[in-house]
């Protein structure tokens, strides 16, 4: 096993031969060879330095919106405190100022020299690697010298650091996306479940100049970052500015200057969101989102520097707060909340720099949902060819979609190689990336960890090690070896082939107890489940042709990358609670549900837990084609950790005592009597009033699923006590920071009823007088605005 030895740099900006004391740990490009069960969770890292950055504060790009000073905005911007909501606080940042972790650790440079092959010239601001030259190898790939430009990437593990051994991965990516940095990534693998040791992502540019008076004819550079940050494409450009740089000064300096000017990019007013805001954030497209929080941490900072001027009051105009020069607000707020905008002055450019506030679990780099599903749409669509049946991969038949092919296959653990012959490396880069991502579905990890965007031949005996790797390649040798993968996907022509020497799956004993169950809905050995007659399956007894359908359709209307993301989501949620429902079904228990006893218990005058049905023949049906891929999964990584993420996610759950996904998804699918709804109408109302209570209900009523649509129709139910309970449970919601964008995006029926219950209750007033429907709309809409003042 390839392995490179590396410390943690000191932000002191010294070069490479410093003699800082070296806190030397194994790096590997590949993972360890371990069972699911022996995954090492590592809670805790390392500090990257004992020098902290010295941060200098950057104007925020130019907004329609600006902020206003501390008295004139921030009780416009917070919800009004009506007890039941979170007391104001102290916000804290994604990304301290006085942190003494760096947004870049290190930047290497390396060369092809004619006669010795690739070299490393340098490491800054000390030696990342013992073995240059396997690194020089990484961020040199083959055919090279035929592009004048080339993005690579590649991910390192560090094996030695407390905690256990971490995994490892060599990638190569055209493209990379970067997500929160080294605190920022050992903070959320607390939150998330502990994911272990945040990665080390490399960045790399290769350059390519012809020069006839050199040994064949070219200089072949590249230069790389490398970052705890998976949102590594807002380096893309600073590294095209400073490798154009390195090629007229070959110096350490040069890099000097790029590691002071990246790592002094201050993202200290970035908010740091919950998990569950995260998730409200990431399902929504609204563009104002949780602007208040980065309005609260503007006139914290403001605070800060009036108290540190030593002005009476951060009332008080401060020259922090505008741009003297410039004449304009020296901090805005986003445009959109999505993205953090910031700049890196390097070189005396300013160089603009937008960051994602809210990452998901495996994504990395620079990708599309759209252009994956299109690559191996097309094909399928135009003219069909089936695939070799296998049940865990073929669970519609043989015409089964490509794509459901491919997620079934991640979701199962296979070997799949991604093929880009006579293309450019970064091709094959963005679907392994991008197929990472579709499989996680913002809910499961342990995909990215064990992917090779780009790899080739000379790495193929340390690749066959990893068990249900994703790789990328470009040589066509990889499809004459059907011994080497599970799942080929050939890029260029749209197909995939499943393997002739595939694993074949064996009989489980949750399939045996299926079949004694259901013996009219079990599969056969090749994953055809029984009895797909029913007239509302057509067929398609798992839906995924339907579902692919509506993919399809959203892409054509242009729904965006956003809206595809959240449906792949929701597909992949569905999944992990069918498959859960599936093991209570054959196992009398499952892991996949915490808390079942507590959502049975019938506290709130409701009860049941899970994914729901219309009917049990809808269950079983459903339960049937799923079967092979629910076993196929339970024997993986992600799965093993999608345990161990429920179980952490469980300790910070604001509401145990109801399943909210359940409650709701009964308000939805199931025909019930008033007395039922009534009871859980009453049961929402009373159980969510708090600010994370209300989190939690938005979580699972997002745009996709229609809203707070379904709840909404508790304001048309014949109890007036329900009608009551569901206004103000839905006031709740309007003085929520998020809620109020949920009730916005309500039809103006809902609305209409939810003035007409007001002017109801309105009449037992002691005056008598009740608000018009005008003056209920204008106090309504008040109420979930939220203007953004200007400084002076």
């Amino acid at each position: 096993m390839t392995s490179v030895l590396s410390y943690r740099p000191s932000t002191a900006g010294t070069t490479g031969s410093t003699s800082a004391p070296l806190n030397r740990q194994t790096l590997s490009s590949f993972p360890s060879v371990r069972t699911p069960s022996n995954l090492s969770i590592r809670s805790n890292g390392t500090p990257a330095s004992k020098i902290p950055p010295t941060p200098r504060p950057v104007s925020v790009s130019s907004s329609s919106r600006t902020v206003s000073t501390p008295s004139t905005s921030s009780a416009r911007h917070t919800p009004p405190q009506n007890g039941m909501l979170r007391p104001a606080r102290r916000l804290k940042s994604q990304y301290p100022a006085d942190s003494t972790d760096q947004h870049v650790e290190y930047i290497l440079v390396a060369s092809f020299h004619v006669d010795r092959g690739p070299i490393m010239e340098h490491q800054y601001p000390g030696a990342i690697s013992g073995d240059g030259n396997f690194l020089a190898e990484l961020m040199l790939p083959d055919q090279v010298h035929n592009r004048k430009e080339d993005w690579t990437l590649f991910f390192l593990h560090k094996e030695g650091e407390e905690g256990g051994a971490a995994e490892g991965e060599s990638t190569d990516s055209k493209n990379g996306d970067e997500g929160d940095g080294a605190q920022e990534g050992r903070k959320r693998g607390d939150e998330d479940g502990g994911q272990g040791p945040p990665l080390i992502y490399v960045l790399n540019l290769v350059n390519t100049k012809h020069d006839a008076s050199v040994k064949r004819g070219a200089v072949v550079k590249a230069m790389a970052i490398c970052t705890r940050h998976p949102f590594l494409h807002i380096y893309k450009p600073l590294l095209l500015l400073a490798l154009e740089e390195y090629f007229k000064a070959p110096y350490p300096e040069t890099l000097e200057s790029l590691y002071e000017a990246v790592n002094s990019m201050d993202l200290s007013l970035m908010p740091r969101l919950s998990v569950l805001e995260r998730h409200i954030l990431l399902a929504s497209d609204a563009k104002d989102l949780f602007v208040e929080k980065f309005d609260q941490m503007i006139q914290q900072r403001m605070a800060e520097e009036a108290g540190n001027n030593g002005l009476s009051s951060p009332d008080s105009p401060s020259k922090s707060s505008t741009d003297l020069v410039g004449h304009r607000p020296r901090y805005v707020v986003p445009r959109d909340t999505h993205e953090f905008e910031s700049k890196v002055i390097y070189n005396q450019i300013p160089v603009p720099i937008k960051i994602p506030t809210g990452i998901c679990p495996e994504t990395v780099g620079d990708f599309s949902f759209i252009k994956l599903i299109q690559t191996f749409s097309a094909p399928h669509a135009s003219s069909p060819q089936p695939f070799a049946l296998h049940p865990h991969l073929t669970t519609s038949g043989a015409f089964t979609h490509p794509v459901i092919v491919l997620i079934n296959a991640l979701l199962t653990q296979k070997r799949i190689i991604f093929l880009g012959h006579n293309r450019p490396s970064g091709e094959v880069v963005e679907a392994v990336l991008a197929a990472c991502a579709l499989a996680s579905g913002s809910v499961l990890r342990g995909f990215a960890r064990h992917a090779f965007p780009y790899t080739d031949l000379t790495k193929i005996d340390e690749l066959l090690l990893v068990p249900g790797f994703i790789a990328g390649v470009t040589n066509p040798t990889f499809a004459n070896h059907p011994e080497w993968w599970d799942l080929l996907c050939d890029v260029p022509t749209g197909r995939m082939k499943i393997s002739s020497r595939i694993e074949q799956a064996l009989m489980t004993d949750g399939l045996v107890n299926f079949q004694q169950q259901n013996p009219g809905y079990a599969p056969n050995g090749n994953g055809i489940s029984g009895n797909t007659t029913s007239p509302t399956s057509n067929g398609d007894a798992a839906g995924d042709t339907a579902f692919m359908e509506s993919i399809n359709s959203s892409i054509q209307s242009r729904h965006g990358e956003a809206a595809i993301r959240s449906k792949w989501r929701d597909y992949i949620l569905k999944f992990t609670r069918i498959a859960a429902a599936f093991e209570e079904s054959v196992y009398g228990a499952s892991a996949l549900y915490i808390g079942a006893s507590e959502a049975d218990a019938g506290a709130y005058g409701v009860h049941g837990h899970g994914y729901v049905w219309p009917d049990d023949a809808s269950k079983a049906r459903e339960l049937g084609a799923n079967v092979w891929r629910i076993e196929g999964w339970r024997n993986t990584r992600s799965y093993y950790a999608f345990i161990q993420d429920l179980a952490a996610m469980w300790e910070r759950r604001p509401i145990r005592s109801l399943d909210l996904a359940h409650q709701h998804d009964r308000l939805r699918s199931v025909k019930l009597s008033h007395e039922d709804s009534a009871a859980i109408y009453l049961a929402l109302a009373a159980v969510v009033k708090t600010y994370d209570e209300i989190c939690q209900l938005l979580c699972v009523t997002p745009e996709s699923n229609a809203g707070l649509f379904y709840i909404s129709l508790g304001l048309f139910h014949p109890d007036a006590k329900v009608r009551t309970a569901t206004v103000e449970l839905l006031e709740r919601v309007m003085d929520h920071e998020a809620g109020r964008h949920f009730w916005a995006q309500l039809g103006r029926f809902q609305k209409l009823a939810f003035f007409r219950v007001k002017r109801e209750d309105s009449k037992g007033s002691e005056n008598g007088d009740s608000l018009t429907e005008n003056e209920l709309s204008l106090s309504m809409d008040a109420r979930v605005r939220g203007p953004v003042g200007k400084a002076s």
